[in-house]
């Protein structure tokens, strides 16, 4: 270490060490950053990091969907049968209010299965999505408390739903054998039909949680807007009858809803009399197509904003 001499007023000699320059000195931040390999903390890692992070935390999504699943009902007396009373009993005031005094239910074979298919399959997608809105403003504690890739949140919530319709089609299935059909080899389309409804929702639960996040009002307002798209999705009359002499381009919007898709493939695999005449052109496609645009959409639209959960 070099030193300096310095002579004091009184002639005496002081000596000290000369300031060394340092090898960091004149770096700005970043690079000072970058050079000990430093990260801003919770910054927002690329996507593919971010899907491996997710793919870890799997247990945990699977886990706390069931938690909430359990615990949805605890404080009424019937417990978990709410899960599928909910949507028969909106089938019922349905049957009632449209295929009675409406008479919706003219032209269409076997009306009772055809409506209870189209009001639990809307319910799926209506429930994913008022779920959706609130997971993470409804649960800004445990997204403050914890790291964890927060997708988790609203792929949960549409998971728990899944696992909830899994237990009413049980329900459903039991009505659509009581009034007549029977099974055959078109059932096991529900599958693929059901799993691409999971993976639309899943996305659509993912943009309407990034929404959410930023505006709270949005969660009083959806319940609205899902009405509206349920009137426009055949969940209680049959749009290929209704639109029977509409203007072409009102046929295709009402054909290409993904809601109402989803809907006319649940009741193809199930009911007989629903046969492919009555479909859509390219149904599969289009199923596909909006699983595919809404989910991997969805997935990134709700990554670009993963550092801004739970702030502010």
């Amino acid at each position: 270490m070099s030193t300096v001499s310095e002579t004091t007023h009184n002639g005496a000699v002081a000596v000290g060490a000369a300031p060394v320059p340092s090898a960091d000195d004149g770096l700005s931040p970043a690079q000072l950053a970058a050079k000990y390999g430093l990260s801003v903390s919770g910054a927002r890692p690329n996507i593919a990091e971010y899907t491996r992070q997710l793919w870890g935390r799997r247990h945990f999504i699977n886990e706390f969907a069931k938690a909430r699943t359990a615990a949805q009902y605890t404080q009424a007396r019937l417990g978990q049968l709410w899960q599928v009373m909910t949507p028969l009993l909106n089938a019922a005031v349905y049957y009632l209010i449209f295929g009675v005094l409406i008479g919706t239910r003219r032209g269409v074979d076997n009306f009772i299965a055809f409506l209870v298919t189209g009001v639990f399959i809307f319910t799926f997608t209506q429930s994913s999505v008022l779920s959706g809105v609130r997971a993470i403003s409804g649960n800004l504690g445990l997204i403050r408390a914890l790291h964890f890739p927060r997708a988790s949140m609203p792929i949960a919530f549409t998971l728990m739903q899944l696992q909830q319709l899994m237990m009413s089609m049980f329900v459903l299935l039991a009505i659509v054998l009581m009034t007549g059909e029977v099974p055959d080899a078109s059932w096991l389309l529900a599958i693929p039909a059901l799993f691409t409804q999971w993976i639309f929702n899943t996305g659509l639960a993912l943009v309407v949680a990034r929404l959410g996040s930023k505006m709270t009002d949005l969660a009083q307002l959806m319940p609205f807007i899902l009405r509206t798209w349920m009137y426009m999705s055949g969940v209680m009359y049959s749009i290929d009858k209704l639109t029977s002499t509409a203007p072409h381009a009102v046929r295709i919007l009402l054909d290409v809803n993904p809601a109402a898709v989803y809907i006319d493939l649940m009741r193809f695999a199930l009911i007989d009399s629903v046969t492919s005449s009555q479909m859509p052109p390219h149904v599969w496609a289009v199923a596909v197509g909006w699983a595919v645009v809404v989910g991997i959409g969805g997935y990134i639209y709700f990554w670009k904003a993963e550092e801004s959960y739970g702030r502010g």
